[in-house]
């Protein structure tokens, strides 16, 4: 397209331009212009002192961050937390409940289940955070009351004062909450299936399953692996969260607890050491890139789907 055809198409479409150009100026202001910040990671930043007089350190605060175990502990809580949650929370389980809720037939019912499940999206992590920790009580709590009157249990235990207990009971709690958030998306995708597939499938004889397996998977498998691609550039950065990890963890499970924003927070913004903050935060942007990068083009490859 020549640069006259782009000024006539413009003009002609102008509205469009208009449009989307408050979000052009939000993603400028709060995306690319604080960019400009990442220089903080190769100076030793001091308040108040000019750019220029600042003292230049190269990549002096990223060999201190590899260096640090307690990076290295928060990397790996960070990956694990992220891939439980991005597996079980974004995808299987939200999936899965999208496939059974379309096979309800009961409109009034499938309606009241899909409203019933967006709700704990819309309630605060603190608020969530207050419920889990009542459910999980020694004392007071129904999942122990449950365990142990089921024999799982022989007596009330304190499932937030275990290490080992600590990614079930995040992962748990963010499928909790979104679940049916993360299902509107693959609902909308079901929804817009051609029907005559399935009435050919049942012509020729094929049952509730294989009409998901043959018809309803595939149909939606590029929306699948669209959404993937977009989540996995944060298996190191937001998939993971950090709300639920502040507001669940204790003394006791603080090594698990630990993830890179919370590391970020606590050894960066609290000790007034920005510089080593903002490396902490270069480093996930730049892995969060590089994985969605990679994503695209295997997918690209492989399944003739990508982002772009």
């Amino acid at each position: 397209m020549t640069r006259k055809d782009f000024i006539r198409t413009g003009l002609r479409q102008y509205q469009l331009f208009l449009m989307i150009l408050p979000a052009v100026i939000w993603l400028f202001v709060f995306q690319f212009y604080p960019l400009w910040g990442w220089h903080m990671a190769f100076i030793e930043f001091k308040l108040g002192r000019p750019f220029l007089e600042q003292k230049f350190v190269g990549f002096h605060y990223f060999i201190d961050l590899f260096k640090d175990y307690r990076f290295h502990n928060a990397f790996k809580n960070t990956l694990i937390m992220s891939v439980l949650n991005l597996t079980i929370c974004s995808f299987v389980m939200p999936i899965f409940f999208a496939l059974i809720l379309n096979e309800v037939r009961v409109v009034r019912f499938k309606k009241f289940v899909q409203s019933v499940s967006y709700l704990p999206h819309f309630v605060s992590w603190v608020v969530v955070a207050g419920i889990v920790i009542q459910s999980l009580s020694p004392s007071t709590g129904i999942i122990n009351e449950v365990l142990v009157k089921i024999g799982i249990l022989d007596k009330p235990i304190n499932f937030l004062s275990f290490e080992r207990y600590f990614y079930g009971v995040i992962t748990i709690s963010t499928l909790w909450k979104g679940m049916g958030w993360s299902s509107i998306i693959y609902i909308a995708a079901i929804t817009g299936v051609d029907q005559e597939l399935y009435e050919s499938a049942v012509v020729d004889g094929a049952t509730r399953l294989q009409k998901i397996i043959h018809i309803t998977l595939p149909s939606i498998a590029p929306t699948i692996i669209i959404i993937f691609i977009i989540s996995i550039s944060g298996l190191v950065g937001g998939a993971a969260g950090y709300e639920a990890q502040l507001l669940l963890r204790n003394p006791l499970t603080t090594e698990r607890a630990e993830v890179l924003q919370l590391y970020a927070l606590s050894y960066g913004v609290r000790m007034m050491r920005f510089s080593f903050g903002t490396a902490i935060g270069i480093f996930t942007s730049i892995i969060s890139v590089s994985l969605m990068l990679i994503a695209n083009f295997t997918f690209r490859r492989i399944a003739d789907h990508s982002l772009f």
